[in-house]
């Protein structure tokens, strides 16, 4: 081989930007280019909206398949600022649309991760791997429209009359040369705002099919009792439950830097089922706000069991596998600096997040077994004898 052939310099490197980089590689910005990447273009700009109703600034937001095979995301909050119309607090609509991370999900615990998977880059980058993409602004009483091609403004943000109400709908079409397909899960996206709406009691959510003529369905997502609403949810057929209460609480501590929501209850079953999350983002494979919650539920179990004689002296202290048959629980924890481990972010790390939640689980717990004695006898007698029979 030749010296020429070998040669390599400055003319070998190809520089990428912008819109040109996300479409080029679009697995580097949604993950893949299947079903699961088109689903994580929605979540972006779903991402957007729901976090306007978390910061007060809106009160819904409604999420439609449209039969042109798009999405529309639509607020009411007070609308994006455009720049055209002398706006300049926060964001404008272009920066929003065009740049990477722009308006992305912020830190902390005061912004939910919609997405379950990976961390939220912006609207710039669904806007990049849409065919078309069309903003409406509704904002001091003028709508405002701006349309885009594969990521390039191909109108400027224009005044089209007066407005109702105010809001941003976001409407997009992703990209079919780019995408293995255009056709989103009505049932995989309804769990996933579901779950928000479990996590998230401010929240109201919406999802409607319009993609098929005539039959058109839609659910609405809005769930006043947080947890315990989702611990109910997550029994259905579970079997019957051992006590009536479904048991709850949240508390914020400064230990740990963030707010905890715990609901649990036993029914009449071999199962557990135990759903976490941080910051609004399923941990599958747990972490330390699980294992601080196992360690508060034995703790409080083993403590109230012993006081009460249910235990003998002889009798070891109930493991957390015996306690955990027929438990639904769900724990939430919202943090102002989450520590994921692993490249899927399935797992909590945040050190302190175990004592804290073992404490908390402990107290309330603990208390609610001494206010609700025939009902605390009835889950710890069942856990006992199973443990007594094994």
């Amino acid at each position: 081989m030749s010296k020429e052939t070998n040669r390599y310099d400055a003319t070998h490197i190809e520089v990428l930007e912008g819109v040109e980089a996300i479409r080029k590689r679009p697995g580097m910005w949604v993950g893949s280019t299947s079903e699961r990447g088109l689903r994580q273009l929605v979540f972006e700009v779903v991402g957007r909206a729901v976090n306007e109703v978390l910061a007060g600034r809106a009160d819904s937001v409604d999420v439609a398949l449209t039969p042109d095979g798009g999405v529309r995301v639509a607020d009411d909050g007070p609308g994006v600022p455009v720049e055209a119309a002398g706006d300049t607090g926060g964001p404008s609509l272009e920066t929003l649309l065009t740049r990477l991370h722009a308006g992305a999900e912020p830190g902390g615990r005061h912004a939910v991760a919609v997405s379950p998977f990976g961390s939220g880059v912006g609207l710039g980058v669904a806007n990049a791997l849409s065919s078309r993409l069309t903003a409406e602004v509704r904002r001091e009483g003028v709508r405002w429209v701006q349309e885009y091609a594969c990521g390039v403004a191909v109108t400027p943000p224009t005044a089209a009359g007066p407005a109702t109400g105010s809001g941003t709908t976001i409407a997009f079409r992703p990209d079919v040369d780019i995408f293995e397909t255009v056709e989103c899960s009505f049932a995989v996206l309804a769990e996933r705002f579901r779950e928000l709406a479990f996590l998230n009691r401010g929240l109201d959510i919406s999802l409607t099919d319009e993609r098929s003529p005539g039959e058109s369905r839609s659910e609405r997502f809005q769930f006043p009792g947080g947890a315990r609403d989702f611990v109910a949810f997550l029994e259905r057929g579970a079997g019957t439950p051992v006590h009536p209460d479904v048991i709850g609480f949240e508390r914020e501590d400064t230990h740990m830097a963030g707010t905890v929501e715990v609901a649990l209850r036993w029914c009449d079953s071999p199962t557990e089922r135990v759903r976490s999350f941080a910051n609004g983002r399923p941990t599958p494979e747990g972490g330390t706000h699980v294992t601080g919650f196992r360690d508060g539920v034995a703790a409080a179990v083993n403590t109230y069991a012993r006081e009460q004689q249910l235990l003998t002296a002889a009798d070891p202290d109930l493991g957390a596998d015996r306690i955990g048959e027929g438990l639904t629980a769900v724990v939430s924890v919202k943090l102002d600096r989450p520590e994921f481990l692993g490249a899927t972010m399935g797992r909590l790390g945040n050190t302190a997040v175990r004592a804290c939640l073992a404490e908390a689980v402990r107290e309330h717990l603990g208390r609610w077994l001494e206010g609700h004695p025939e009902q605390a006898v009835a889950v710890i007698g069942r856990i006992v004898q199973g443990a007594r029979r094994g």
